[in-house]
């Protein structure tokens, strides 16, 4: 049931292109009250650090497209590497010509699979996560709040951050780097697209099991000598609410972060982690 009026708006969300991720749910639910969805993913892999177990494909996206469009909704799936410029200004260009205007950015896509000490990671490694952790989501941020100027009326930007924008990680050196600039670069851009009525604001998970985080856990436990069981056992322990994260928990907060009722919030890196981060 739709709860925030968000019939007719316009959203675009990339990094949406795998089951059982972030931005499934994500568009999954902004469908649900009513937007127009642009779903996005790279489409198709591109060298050792995009092979075709750490992408959403053209397949995939498809599919999702599709079943949302089965479920009453609206949506297409296009392929956009974030880590290209003129790929994230086509895709917003491209959404703006088939609905007629851009009212929701979410920049969920993200690398957080590539784990090693610091003394161990490369520059290609400490290159390939900051360009789509941080490159990709400041190409998004622009393109975005050029579009939504450019047709006033204001908008809404979302940048889907991490508990690691606010504390640091072993082995996560590339990627911790990558959120806690992100929070920054949120800040930046409410001061800067607040007179246009554009909110930009972050949404900080704690640890979610999707593809991404299932591969997290398995590298955690192998590195604690410890079994996927006893991890989860650990992290829901150290939770106030016993329990780690789930995608609905993080598509609801998007679903009214970008409704009016969230109008006057511009600026915020949001925890949405049961209290594992208060901060």
């Amino acid at each position: 049931m739709a709860m925030y009026g968000l019939g007719g708006k316009v959203a675009v969300i990339t990094g949406a292109g795998r089951r059982k991720g972030l931005g499934e749910a994500m568009a999954r639910r902004l469908a649900a009250e009513g937007c127009n969805i642009v779903l996005s993913d790279i489409g198709t892999a591109k060298g050792p650090h995009f092979d075709a177990g750490n992408i959403g494909s053209a397949a995939e996206m498809d599919a999702i497209a599709g079943e949302i469009n089965d479920a009453g909704g609206e949506a297409v799936a296009l392929a956009c590497d974030v880590r290209d410029e003129d790929d994230v200004a086509g895709l917003i260009g491209e959404a703006a010509a088939r609905f007629g205007r851009l009212d929701v950015m979410v920049n969920n896509a993200g690398v957080g699979y590539l784990m090693s000490p610091i003394l161990e990671t490369d520059a290609a490694t400490w290159d390939t996560v900051l360009q789509v952790n941080l490159r990709g989501v400041f190409f998004g941020i622009k393109h975005a709040a050029k579009q939504m100027i450019s047709q006033g009326g204001g908008g809404r930007i979302i940048s889907i951050a991490s508990q690691a924008a606010k504390r640091g990680f072993p082995d996560l050196a590339a990627y911790v780097s990558s959120k806690h600039a992100l929070v920054g670069l949120t800040r930046t851009a409410a001061l800067e697209f607040g007179p246009h009525g554009i909110t930009v604001k972050a949404i900080c998970p704690n640890h979610v099991t999707t593809a991404l985080g299932a591969s997290q856990n398995a590298f955690r436990a192998d590195k604690l000598g410890i079994t996927l069981d006893e991890l989860m056992a650990r992290r829901r322990q150290r939770n106030p609410l016993g329990r780690e994260g789930y995608t609905t928990d993080i598509a609801a907060t998007c679903a009214f972060l970008v409704s009016d009722e969230a109008q006057y919030i511009t600026g915020q890196n949001l925890d949405v982690s049961g209290g594992e981060e208060m901060h």
